[in-house]
């Protein structure tokens, strides 16, 4: 898709994940920028930073679809194979700087995986 043109939109978008390091739910970005941009035009914009490599996806344990900022993807390579891990007490959602090994499968190519630990925090655990 590639984005044409920076809109106060994009910039909105985008401000959200510079000032919040932890993933953040599409449904929380629909919420925090409701009354500036509407739904359709958070989920575009989401879909066309997933593309260019900006931000990647993954999906919780109850479906949400959550995103996080890429480092050093690009367009035509994600490189954010690594696992995610999901508070259960207070629902934080963070990406883990583990590396991981997507086995190589015989027949079969893979675009996409994802691994999803649940547990409790650190702020939770005390």
């Amino acid at each position: 898709m590639g984005i044409i043109r920076k809109t106060q939109a994009l910039g909105l978008l985008l401000n959200e994940f510079d000032k919040d390091s932890n993933a953040i739910s599409a449904i929380e970005l629909v919420k925090r920028l409701g009354d500036k941009i509407n739904k359709t035009t958070v989920y575009r914009l989401l879909d066309k930073f997933v593309d260019d490599g900006l931000l990647h996806f993954f999906l919780d344990a109850n479906g949400v679809k959550w995103f996080a900022k890429c480092k050093g993807c690009s367009k035509t390579n994600h490189l954010d194979i690594h696992p995610h891990f999901q508070c259960t007490e207070c629902g934080i959602v963070d990406c883990l700087e583990i590396n991981i090994t997507i086995p190589e499968i015989p027949n079969r190519r893979v675009d996409n995986s994802q691994v999803l630990i649940l547990g409790q925090c650190d702020l939770c655990t005390k």
